[in-house]
């Protein structure tokens, strides 16, 4: 079976009901980090930008959380941006990064496109896009991991998910569907990502340029704009990423964040939450010092004083700390006045961060750290390896994602925040997708 039979053919009640089970919660999950997101200061310059830059056309698509019709290109800048600006979605270990951030804004504004001209997608056919763009988007990212030197960010392969699952909903024959695939391949940026975790910006991961890039190949396609195959796809280097594909699910392999922060920082943070539950009177006024052992990506991440979000989510120090001292970690603390906040800084300023060579051995496969806190009565208490919670081993449960969703979309209201969660679960048995996620597309009122 070719891709493009793949994505033409595929029903997503093929997937065995474990992948469908964690792609709806991939949903929620994502749709939770934007609402929390939307009134960030990336969120609304991009939506800013889209609505000077991109005036609506005829595939108009509602900027998430806010309404405002624009062209589905700059829908696409915005969403991805959006998505990508908290940083607490989901990810997937092999890629070294994310489908999701990229694909769900993207589609939305697709099947929102597609709504207003009067063409409706259901809820079953968008879960069975969704369900494509993840799959195809992650195995994009895990060949070009594995034929490329430098670590790359997730807008350098996602946006192949994107017209994998856009090409199914426009219902792109095969020489259209393979130069989408190859303008796509050819103008995504191939961003270096440890240039971004040495100085974090607003540009993050990369998925305002991923969702950007698949939504413009496919509407380039689509008008009969020719582009080159698709290396990372069709070459023969990479065959073994594709071979069974609907046989096997990368999906599976998708972890799941806690907390708001880079997932390198995220194994310190469950080693001392352990550390605090096994002793109870642990707290910032008892610690002296803590030391990180971890492996070397990181260590990159220190961040002891961030000077904004940005910084604040690439950081380790400081969100360890902020866990410490507030007892949470949501967005609240890695954004606003909390990144400057003193008693946070005073124990941030304690924290030490070094690579140890045993557990960068086990990274990628592996992402691990060690806690030693050493406290001011001068007992030391020393956590084992720990690995964050929410990987495929530690998985969050399905209460635990729905209590990270409430407190993430808690700025939209209980009553529309239960009506977002109610319609993604339902999505499946809804006659018009846009009509049932109708709450996610109207603006947040402070």
């Amino acid at each position: 079976m070719s891709l493009y039979e793949f994505c033409r053919d595929f029903d997503f009640l093929q997937a065995p009901v474990k992948t469908r089970e964690i792609l709806q919660n991939s949903l929620l999950d994502i749709v939770g980090v934007m609402a929390g997101a939307a009134s960030n200061d990336t969120s609304v310059a991009l939506r800013r930008f889209a609505v000077a830059h991109y005036p609506a056309g005829e595939f108009g698509s509602r900027l998430l959380f806010d309404g405002q019709r624009v062209n589905l290109l700059g829908a696409g800048w915005a969403g991805g941006f959006s998505a990508d600006s908290l940083d607490a979605h989901e990810g997937h270990f092999r890629s070294k990064g994310h489908a999701g951030a990229t694909v769900v804004p993207a589609l939305l504004a697709l099947a929102d496109a597609l709504h207003h001209q009067g063409k409706h997608v259901s809820g079953h056919e968008l879960l069975s896009a969704l369900c494509l763009g993840y799959e195809t988007g992650l195995r994009a990212g895990t060949a070009l991991m594995a034929t490329s030197p430098t670590y790359h960010a997730s807008g350098g392969f996602s946006a192949i998910g994107v017209v994998c699952a856009g090409a199914r909903l426009l219902g792109f024959d095969e020489p259209t569907f393979r130069h989408a695939l190859g303008i796509a391949e050819y103008f995504s940026a191939r961003c270096p990502m440890m240039r971004l975790i040495a100085f974090p910006t607003m540009l993050r991961d990369a998925h305002g340029s991923g969702a950007f890039v698949g939504l413009n190949a496919l509407l380039m396609a689509r008008e009969g704009v020719t582009g080159a195959p698709a290396e990372t796809v069709e070459d023969a280097s990479v065959a073994e990423h594709w071979l069974d594909v609907g046989q096997r699910w990368e999906i599976d392999s998708q972890y799941f964040k806690p907390w708001p922060v880079c997932r390198w920082a995220q194994p310190a943070l469950t080693a001392m939450l352990q550390l605090q539950q096994d002793h109870p009177a642990l707290n910032a006024d008892t610690i002296e010092t803590i030391r990180v052992e971890t492996f070397y990506e990181s260590m990159c991440l220190q961040g002891h004083t961030p000077a904004d979000a940005d910084q604040a989510q690439y950081a380790l120090a400081f969100p360890l700390a902020a866990l410490i001292v507030r007892g949470k970690l949501g967005p609240d603390e890695v954004t606003g006045e909390s990144i400057h906040a003193a008693d946070i800084r005073a124990l941030s300023a304690r924290i030490e961060i070094v690579e140890a060579a045993d557990i960068s051995a086990r990274f990628p496969n592996e992402i691990l750290s060690r806690v030693t806190v050493t406290l001011k009565n001068g007992n030391v208490l020393v956590s084992p390896i720990t690995a964050a919670r929410g990987d495929p081993e530690t998985a969050l449960s399905r209460e635990e994602l729905e209590q990270k969703f409430d407190l993430f979309a808690s700025s939209l209201g209980h009553e529309r925040s239960l009506a977002v969660k109610q319609a993604i679960r339902n999505l499946g048995q809804s006659a018009s997708a846009i009509a049932t996620l109708e709450p996610i597309f109207e603006r947040i009122h402070p």
